[in-house]
């Protein structure tokens, strides 16, 4: 295996032509810089430097290799050295977000408007979020998600809370519920729109009214908060959605608190290690995480 020491050892000889400058310039002994040189010798299959008189020359080869072994090794100091203060008036990038639609409807705009203030170069792309999946963001094809965490999210995800949501019921105006203030019993007696991506019928929400001493019946389930509101918008059906996240979602419905021990979720910021470091997806973190406290 090759010892890429051995290009910085070979770029300062090359300069310097000597074997002592080049010692004392690396910190080394005489007699640890001629071994080096050996070394040199034997890996290129080239004398690189030769004697002439009391000095040494470099041979042709020694001159091809020296602006390519130079800059090599500006390469590799770039590479290791602290990345630099990011510049966001010139950033040009496309940042890929997967996120439901409630996060979108309710701070894709202001997200957007904050980006472009900021980074005019910087682009989002949204993603709708289908599942709780890992897999696009270990394989890079999203950057960054939102959403609340499940078994399904990877363990090595970094993930940062953004606020706390909390359901509440939505019914549209002239709804009987719509009228005073709502009880568990009355609340359970009208028929429901039960809202779960896999399609399932009961939830949280049921096993709260189960320990109330109360079941509601679930008259239609479909996959998205959105879809639950549009339904009751136009029926009697009742949606029961996350408070925040719903917000631009339920103008002109009716909303109420639930009459029981309503469930609470945390919503997060999702993304994978490598990305941790990065200036620019630091700095994305950083505004998507201001913005959702100063609506908290």
């Amino acid at each position: 295996m090759t010892d890429f020491n051995l290009l910085m050892t070979l770029d300062v000889l090359l300069s310097e032509g000597s074997v002592a400058r080049a010692a004392r310039r690396l910190r080394l002994s005489p007699s640890a810089m001629s071994r080096a040189l050996a070394r040199l010798r034997e890996t290129t299959g080239d004398p690189l430097l030769v004697r002439a008189g009391r000095g040494l020359v470099p041979t042709p080869r020694a001159l091809e290799l020296r602006e390519r072994v130079s800059q090599l090794v500006l390469d590799a100091e770039s590479v290791l050295r602290p990345a630099e203060r990011l510049d966001l008036a010139g950033l040009q990038r496309t940042f890929t977000i997967r996120a439901r639609e409630g996060f979108i409807d309710n701070f894709g705009a202001e997200l957007i408007s904050r980006v472009a203030a900021e980074a005019p170069g910087v682009r989002l792309c949204f993603m709708d979020k289908l599942d709780k999946e890992s897999t696009a963001l270990r394989d890079g094809t999203v950057d960054l998600e939102t959403g609340v965490i499940g078994k399904a999210t990877g363990p090595e995800v970094r993930t940062r809370a953004l606020f706390r949501d909390w359901f509440v019921g939505v019914v549209r105006p002239g709804h009987p519920l719509s009228g005073r203030a709502v009880s568990a019993a009355r609340y359970a007696q009208g028929r429901h729109i039960a809202v779960s991506r896999q399609g399932l019928e009961r939830g949280p929400i049921d096993e709260a009214l189960r320990q109330a001493g109360h079941e509601r019946t679930v008259a239609t389930i479909v996959g998205s908060f959105s879809a639950a509101l549009a339904l009751a918008r136009g029926s009697d059906l009742i949606a029961s959605v996350p408070e925040r996240q719903t917000g631009k979602l339920r103008d002109g419905l009716h909303t109420f608190a639930l009459p029981l021990a309503a469930p609470q979720v945390t919503v997060c910021m999702l993304w994978h290690p490598r990305m941790d470091a990065d200036p620019a997806h630091r700095w994305l973190r950083s505004l998507i995480h201001g913005l959702c406290a100063v609506r908290g």
